[in-house]
């Protein structure tokens, strides 16, 4: 247990949690949402705190980020619960799991521990994944001071839900937000995961980007008859483009089924082509098909020379043309954080 950080103490022992974007009220007793925050007697405490479900030394190219420190390790780490509900989720196990306190049993990871494993695992970062790492808030901003310290990178893997003080406060011990934009519909939201004020999530992404200057790529699973229509594909390209700017990288992946879709088929790849086609209409110069290795897409070409950058085949991933933020060809501006880009740490 550890007292929350962002809260507010209401009448009759209630509090509002400020983490996410529910801002749940909490009576006395009772959990919010993400069933992992707890008011006890007036005082709200994330009940996780360095209670990991999921350890492991990761290619940075898994969360995905391809243009974040490629062909790196990331120490990836996962937490338990989530504050989305999502239909189709692939750690429901974590995300959502059936019993009532899992975390009592799992491996206790504090932050000190973390920064030594990621170092004795030769990884240049920690990533916070798996589950979204706003549910254990309190923990990932201690761990992310620390590995800034000791000069590591840091990454959010995130449903982008977080409420604006919260990435305010984590923001300038954050270099990644790897953040999805599911769909473009508030029926979408509503279906999917339950969530109405979706639209939060695109101002909390360009505040990332815009205020601390996080590298930010963006990620939307294509779910067969729910979000793989032109009109949501293209809401989010074109916002991709006016709001994050073209050299964004947008992920567009294979759905397969999980969880509480399991009657829906895996995505079409020429339904995947046809959302990387929407991008390229609308202006993006990286757009990257999730979910099929060997697809063309995986590898950077400059947009500009048409040189091959760097070549993925699944998470085998090989630096060929980049020196630094830049096509080494053509001296194009291709958007990656490497330890020479001018947007490689914060100071």
């Amino acid at each position: 247990m550890h007292e929350a950080t962002l809260y507010e103490k209401l009448p009759g022992s209630r509090v509002r949690c400020n983490t996410c974007q529910w801002r749940c009220s909490i009576s006395p007793d009772k959990f919010g949402v993400c069933r992992m925050y707890q008011n006890r007697n007036g005082v709200l405490y994330n009940m996780n705190y360095a209670q990991a479900s999921s350890v492991a030394a990761d290619p940075i190219e898994k969360k995905p980020l391809f243009h974040f420190f490629p062909d790196t390790l990331a120490f990836s780490l996962g937490g338990w619960g989530c504050n989305f509900h999502c239909q189709d989720c692939q750690n429901w196990q974590i995300s959502c799991p059936e019993t009532g306190e899992p975390w009592r049993d799992s491996q206790k990871v504090q932050p000190r521990a973390a920064i030594e494993l990621a170092k004795r695992h030769q990884c240049r970062g920690i990533a916070w994944t798996y589950n979204e790492p706003s549910i254990w808030f309190e923990y990932t901003l201690d761990s992310a001071k620390l590995a800034k310290e000791n000069n590591l990178y840091t990454v959010y893997v995130t449903n982008g839900y977080l409420t604006p003080e919260a990435l305010d406060t984590i923001g300038p011990y954050l270099d990644a937000w790897r953040v999805d934009i599911k769909g473009f519909s508030d029926s979408f939201y509503r279906e999917l995961a339950k969530v109405t004020h979706w639209r939060g999530i695109l101002e909390v992404a360009k505040r990332a980007k815009a205020k601390w200057n996080m590298h930010v790529e963006v990620i939307t699973n294509i779910i067969p008859t729910m979000n793989d229509d032109e009109q949501q594909l293209e809401g989010i390209a074109n916002w991709i483009r006016d709001e994050l700017g073209e050299l964004t990288p947008w992920h567009v992946t294979r759905f397969y089924p999980h969880h509480h879709m399991r009657h829906l088929p895996p995505t079409p790849i020429s339904t995947l082509e046809h959302a990387y086609d929407i991008g390229q209409k609308a202006g993006l110069k990286f757009i990257y098909a999730g979910n099929v290795p060997g697809h063309k897409s995986e590898n950077t070409t400059c947009y500009s020379c048409g040189k091959l950058i760097v070549e993925r085949f699944g998470y085998q991933t090989k630096v060929v043309g980049l020196e630094d933020s830049r096509c080494k060809f053509c001296g194009a501006e291709l958007n990656f954080r490497t330890l020479g880009s001018k947007g490689g740490h914060h100071d």
